[in-house]
């Protein structure tokens, strides 16, 4: 059986449930993004890649699933394919910052300034409530739509503040795995779920460990 195939067909079985063992290893490769992220390596973002890749196969169920599960979350779908082009951009912005100092790290954590949220806030709400249509469009329905497009948008907005180095992306991880754990675990993604309710002390952790040296940094200059 050939890598690619085991991926997509392997199952772990719980009794009358079942689960992929490419959400357990997409899952898993997230967790260590995160923590490689608050570590300010580098790494952080080829490993996010690899385990959004194969969360977009899970969350695709009639694409790619060969089992029972043949539900399409395209929210979660679309998540995991804009993680993987947001983590290509902090891996290129990360790497070029290295490149001129090897000897620091590849991001200074900061919060974000008053003309940068004022930027930032408007896009965030335009970006929510055009997603929301097009999944709405694309057949997605009922009371998880709503939320379903909050972690999509919830999603983009961290990640593209972890490339950025702003502090506050730490806290809209906690917002979207509020809502991450309750939608994950009723819609059958277990693994998933684990993974939303290990991610909410580690982004914790990741918060008031960059907070710190936020401090540090501005109390330098």
């Amino acid at each position: 059986m050939s890598l690619i195939k085991w991926l997509l067909d392997s199952q772990i079985h719980f009794g009358s449930k079942a689960i992929y063992w490419r959400e357990v290893i997409g899952g898993s490769f997230g967790l260590g993004s995160a923590f490689l992220g608050l570590r300010r390596k580098i790494w952080a973002w080829p490993v996010g890649i690899i385990g959004d890749g194969l969360l977009f196969t899970v969350f695709l169920g009639s694409v790619f699933n060969a089992g029972e599960n043949t539900k399409n979350f395209y929210c979660q779908a679309g998540r995991n394919l804009l993680l993987v082009a947001v983590s290509a951009y902090g891996w290129y912005r990360w790497s070029r910052n290295r490149s001129t100092d090897k000897s620091k790290p590849a991001v200074k954590p900061r919060w974000t300034t008053s003309a940068e949220k004022a930027r930032i806030v408007p896009a965030v709400i335009g970006f929510y409530l055009v997603s929301y249509f097009i999944f709405k469009g694309l057949g997605e329905s009922g009371d998880w739509l709503r939320v379903d497009t909050w972690i999509f948008t919830g999603t983009a907005l961290a990640t593209y503040g972890m490339s950025r180095g702003y502090v506050e992306f730490w806290l809209v991880w906690v917002a979207v795995d509020l809502v991450g754990v309750p939608f994950a675990f009723k819609n059958g993604y277990y693994p998933t779920g684990t993974l939303y309710a290990i991610y909410m002390p580690l982004v914790l952790w990741g918060f008031f460990s960059w907070l710190r040296i936020s401090r540090k940094e501005r109390a330098l200059t």
